[in-house]
């Protein structure tokens, strides 16, 4: 099976080379966590790509990961602080124009929607949809792998400094994870020949029939 070729090549790159990710490979990298499954299908968060090298040194200040500048491009996956009525509305509103649906005719989803997020605090939805970044984040790492482009998914960053630099507030989101994007610098990467160790399939896994 080929995915699994491409997630045993995969790995958390340390040192990158200087060599650039083509934009297409971007483009599909992207569409692909486009595509990725959400609770209730309203993508509650939205990735920002960055190539700028300066902008990049200067958002991982202060963190153990040089990877967010080294790399070619690191992805921002940015969470909604909250999950608005209006969010909801919209979102189904374009659920019913997508599948050529009367207006309306998806209301008691909306509104089962709206119920469900209106007996939640902020604080609530924040955490709802950071879980759901981390899907979109599983999805990438398969995605780049697809591709064979690397990648390092990244917790140990400045989430602050990411939320400030990059006007998140302002947009009612915040930083939930990143992920740098590039070319294995092998020659100077210890991990690079390294074996992936991860658990036999029996011991990690149980069938119940």
């Amino acid at each position: 099976m080929e995915l699994i070729n491409d997630l045993n090549w995969r790995y958390a790159v340390k040192q990158y080379s200087d060599e650039l990710v083509s934009e297409d490979k971007i483009d599909e990298i992207v569409a692909a966590i486009n595509l990725s499954a959400s609770s209730c299908g309203i993508q509650p968060y939205r990735l920002f790509v960055i190539t700028n090298r300066e902008l990049r040194q200067k958002l991982g200040e202060g963190s153990f990961n040089a990877q967010i500048h080294a790399s070619s491009h690191l992805l921002v996956f940015a969470a909604l602080n909250e999950v608005t009525s209006e969010y909801i509305t919209d979102y189904v509103a374009m659920m019913e124009q997508k599948r050529n649906l009367e207006s309306g005719s998806l209301g008691g989803l909306k509104d089962m929607i709206i119920s469900h997020f209106s007996a939640q605090t902020p604080e609530q939805h924040a955490l709802w949809s950071d879980k759901q970044a981390y899907i979109g984040l599983g999805t990438a790492l398969i995605a780049a792998a697809a591709v064979k482009v690397d990648s390092t998914p990244m917790e140990g960053f400045d989430a602050k400094r990411f939320n400030e630099m990059l006007g998140l507030s302002e947009k009612g989101l915040h930083a939930s994870v990143i992920l740098s994007l590039g070319y294995r610098d092998a020659a100077n990467d210890y991990l690079a020949s390294m074996p992936k160790v991860r658990l036999s399939i029996d011991e990690f896994s149980t069938k119940i029939g």
